[in-house]
């Protein structure tokens, strides 16, 4: 489904990613992590159209499509959602997810309409109830909680119907109780529509706990690569990222 080879990006003197190799099977759930500065943004960048790499390939469904705006990605079946939720704060949530709906069919002259088409409200309902966002369908995307404005970020990136979904920190700003409703919607909707799923989180135990395969990036470099239990208990990673205390706490929950 997508397959990095050899990435490579500077930015003046600064080498931002380094000679990136990494298969993502279809239908995986795969977190990237690592340090700040590690490059995790911008390989999510590279891969999604934003940045064109100096060298390498970015193969998506057997074609490489390095050079193609972010539009074109889109459209090929790659959906990003942010670190920082881009909404419209002045349509209710049904309204946003029937816009993207819409647009992404090609037909934003429905816009204008006053009734959209059957089948863009049947998508909208269907992500509205994967995300449990029921109850806010009717209210304005600037009045939702922190954690229903992720989430209707993530239902923006379902509307363009993608095959791969890239996840920039969709934790960030939550509280406990917050993280793990979103993670777990996460996991609901990986397993409803059968896609390929990418995340950046900088939370360890929701990365153990829900990741089948784990990418630690270091300076730009893949540094690691493996399982849960791979990954916690590697020494490079260890000493880079992890830290000696979370490593024994790690151990201490074992016994």
């Amino acid at each position: 489904m997508l397959s990095i080879q050899h990435l490579d990006k500077s930015f003046g003197g600064v080498h931002a990613t380094r000679d990136v190799s990494i298969d993502f099977p279809d239908g995986s759930l795969t977190a990237i992590i690592g340090p700040n500065g590690a490059g995790k943004t911008t390989f999510f960048n590279l891969i999604s159209g934003a940045y064109r790499p100096d060298s390498g390939k970015v193969m998506f469904d057997g074609q490489d499509i390095v050079g193609k705006s972010c539009v074109e990605v889109v459209r090929l079946g790659m959906a990003r959602a942010f670190q920082v939720a881009a909404l419209f704060p002045s349509l209710t949530v049904t309204e946003a997810l029937t816009a993207a709906v819409i647009s992404h069919q090609r037909r934003s002259w429905m816009l204008l309409t006053r009734f959209p088409l059957a089948a863009a409200k049947v998508s909208v309902e269907e992500i509205i109830e994967l995300l449990g966002l029921q109850v806010q369908a009717g209210t304005l995307s600037r009045n939702l909680s922190h954690g229903d404005q992720k989430l209707l970020d993530i239902g923006l990136s379902l509307s363009m119907k993608p095959k791969v979904l890239l996840l920039d920190e969709p934790t960030a700003g939550m509280g406990p109780d917050e993280r793990w409703r979103m993670i777990g919607k996460v996991q609901d909707l990986w397993r409803a529509k059968k896609m390929t799923v990418l995340f950046i989180e900088h939370d360890m135990d929701i990365v153990f706990k829900i990741a089948q395969r784990i990418y630690v990036l270091k300076y730009g470099a893949v540094l690691a690569q493996g399982t849960a239990d791979e990954i916690r208990s590697n020494q490079d990673v260890i000493d880079a990222y992890l830290g000696s205390d979370h490593h024994v706490a790690q151990v201490a929950g074992e016994k």
